[in-house]
Parts: structure tokens; sequence; C-alpha cells
């Protein structure tokens, strides 16, 4: 793996690469509260597979620039990191792969930029405007979604989130995931890029920038690109009804659930998520 560093957007990201520099561009783009590491079952078996692997830290994240101000972190303006980043590979369409924030970004970046996303494939996270009527009108979603309201606040949840070496961080990668899902070894490596400086604002100011900067409007919101959405069903923070209906939007679209699965699905059933981005 190579570690670099790409400017877009007026900043720095750090990504790191793997695969021929010939193969077929796929970027894996993470959720939070993860980073490039949360691709680690997937990176090397794409890489064997023939792939290009792209696997940014998005803005805000680990060792990628973490503008302080709250609209640097619209849904619109990371979407235009992706696609700087498919410019920087030198390519004119990636594969685009995301999980939680990251399929969110994957699935406004195939509406915005259709012609650079060859497929889609995205994870537990349904399609934006889904998820904004779900989480205005769906008591059960509202309930669930309960942090999202919370993390308005100012600085409070930075102070939650660094309290007792990152507890509620931790706490809640290790409830919400089938036991043994993340290693006290792999937890070391996310409280490393928890505690970069900055990082903790940066990552809330994803959710500020959702209430407070708004999605553009879009004449469509339909994805014409092949998009498959890979759902593990246990999921607790996302109910499954919202999988269909994003797949109603688009033109050649699947859902693959996976019954077994959580909210941290490329972990738990890492060999059969390869295959599914790998075939779509």
């Amino acid at each position: 793996m190579e570690h670099t560093f790409i400017e877009t957007g007026g900043l720095r990201l750090h990504v790191v690469q793997t695969g021929p520099v010939d193969g077929p561009l796929v970027m894996l783009l993470h959720g939070f509260p993860e980073f490039w590491y949360g691709w680690r079952h997937q990176m090397d078996n794409l890489a064997d597979a023939g792939f290009r692997v792209w696997v940014p830290d998005q803005r805000g994240y680990n060792l990628s620039d973490k503008p302080a101000d709250i609209g640097s972190y619209t849904i619109d303006t990371i979407a235009a990191d992706v696609i700087g980043l498919i410019e920087a590979a030198g390519r004119q369409k990636a594969i685009l792969v995301g999980h939680d924030w990251g399929a969110a970004v994957a699935w406004w970046t195939a509406v915005l930029y259709p012609e650079r996303i060859e497929r889609l494939v995205v994870m537990n996270v349904p399609h934006p405007v889904v998820m904004k009527k779900f989480a205005r009108r769906d008591l059960g979603q509202m309930l669930r979604s309960w942090y999202i309201g919370f993390f308005q606040l100012p600085w409070l949840p930075e102070q939650i989130l660094r309290f007792d070496n990152w507890y509620f961080l931790e706490r809640t990668l290790r409830s919400s995931s089938r036991a043994g899902t993340f290693t006290d070894e792999e937890i070391q490596q996310y409280k490393a890029a928890w505690s970069q400086p900055g990082a903790a604002r940066a990552m809330i100011n994803w959710y500020r920038s959702a209430l407070q900067s708004p999605m553009s409007r879009q004449s469509t919101i339909g994805v014409t690109v092949p998009t498959l959405l890979i759902w593990g069903v246990q999921d607790r923070f996302l109910k499954r009804e919202m999988a269909q209906l994003s797949i109603d939007l688009c033109t050649k679209g699947r859902v693959e659930f996976l019954e077994n699965a959580t909210h941290w699905v490329q972990h738990e059933e890492a060999n059969r998520v390869n295959e599914l981005i790998k075939t779509g």
C-alpha cells in the first residue's frame, strides 16, 4: 500500500493506493467514525483481482485537511472531492463504493456526475432524498437518528466524543456490531485517527452541515448508473424499508440484503462484500 497526499478542492487529502496502476479504478469512501482503515478487508482482495484501489481519508478525517467551518462539509463539496480524486488518478470514470456517510456521498456523486461513475456500490445508507424524508417524517427513524440532533449543539458533542479516551465512539462500534468485529488492536487504530488535531470537530461538522447547508436542489434525483445497494439487515441505525425505496430511484439498481450483518457489513461479511464489489 502506498500512502499519498492529493491536492483537490483547495485541500490536501490523504489517499492510500494499491493494486496495478492500469487496473480499473475503484474508489472506497468511508463513513463516520472511520477512516481509510475501515476498508482494510477489501483493499488487498480488490488489488489481487486486478483493480486499482484508491481509499481516501475524506476531508476532516485522520490525515486529510480539516477545515474549521461547517460550510466546508456540504455534500455537494464532498462529492466534488471525489471527482477531483478521479481526475487526479488520470481517469474519466471510477467504480465508486461507499459505506455510511461515504455511501451518502457516493449516491450524491452519482446524481451530480453520472458521466464520471462506471457503477455504484453503496452500503447501509439510503439515497439522501429517502434519508431526508424518513428522518423528518418517520418516528422510528427519527428515534434511531437521535444523535444527528445532538450533534447540532456547539462544542459539547466534541467533548462527549473525547471523554474517557473516546469511550462513546468505542462503545458505539462495539455495541452496534457483531461480537469480535472490532479487536482491541483495531480500536487503537481508530483512536489514533480520532485524536488527530481537529478531527472530532470536523467529523461532527459533517452532521451539522447536513442540516445547516442542505444539498443542492437537482432537477432530477434519479441515479442512472448501475447501482448495487448492500444492506446489513441487523442495522440498528437505519430502517430496512429505506433500501428498496432508494433502489426505486435507480434506472439499473438492485439491493442485496445480508440477513445476519449489522451496519458494519463490510467488516462482518468481508468475503461476500468483496465479491459483490467485484461483480456488481
